[in-house]
């Protein structure tokens, strides 16, 4: 990936790997912007946006995202409520679905922001959006399943009986998502560049590795 030139950055991650916050924090590294695929699900389905609406805003405009972007004010506030997509309530089902005419707008608003500019996106399957980006780079965050409920019981304020459950739904969930969309699977280490376990890391230290990789 080269850094000077208009790049992408995908990060798919396990929940509880800290992943999501490495990717934000790598993003103000590069000074580039930091966007989740529950913050394009949000605004997906906030403003019922369709491929063909999206195509007309391009259309419209060289710097659409740029305007659509200070046109709904995209606060942090915002971004937050758009992150609890991600938060599953201990006994209940995710409700992380989505359609297939969902899918095809996320993706076509995400392939939208990279013509615009550079940025890091954590997603599902940002490796699959990107596979054909001349300047794309892949990274999957992983870490053992100790490390993952240890993380998301202090941040979530669960037990680990509750973590664990937790993340095991996600897990599937965001498999099965990936099966269905991609015909691959998020595990599939040949869909990423650099793979990384967050174990015995601190975040800033997997950004540092991340940036001594690009180099």
């Amino acid at each position: 990936m080269n850094k000077n030139e208009k790049f992408v950055i995908t990060i798919n991650r396990e929940l509880g790997s800290g992943g999501r916050t490495v990717g934000r924090k790598l993003a103000e590294k590069l000074g580039v912007e930091f966007y989740d695929k529950a913050l394009i699900k949000a605004l997906t389905e906030k403003y019922h946006l369709s491929v063909e609406e999206v195509e007309k805003l391009k259309g419209r405009s060289h710097s659409w995202w740029a305007e659509f972007k200070h046109k709904v004010s995209l606060s942090d506030a915002w971004i937050g409520d758009a992150a609890k997509y991600y938060q599953v309530t201990p006994g209940e089902e995710p409700e992380l679905l989505t359609t297939d005419d969902m899918f095809n707008t996320e993706m076509e608003i995400l392939k939208g922001i990279t013509e615009e500019e550079s940025c890091v996106i954590a997603g599902r399957s940002g490796f699959y959006v990107f596979r054909d980006h001349p300047n794309h780079l892949s990274i999957l965050i992983q870490a053992s399943m100790p490390f993952r409920i240890e993380r998301v019981s202090r941040k979530q304020k669960m037990t680990e009986e509750e973590a664990k459950k937790t993340i095991e739904k996600v897990d599937k969930m965001r498999e099965n998502y990936v099966k269905y969309y991609t015909k691959s699977s998020r595990y599939d280490t040949r869909n990423y560049d650099l793979v990384i376990s967050a174990d015995g890391k601190t975040e800033d230290e997997i950004v540092d590795l991340i940036l001594k990789f690009i180099g």
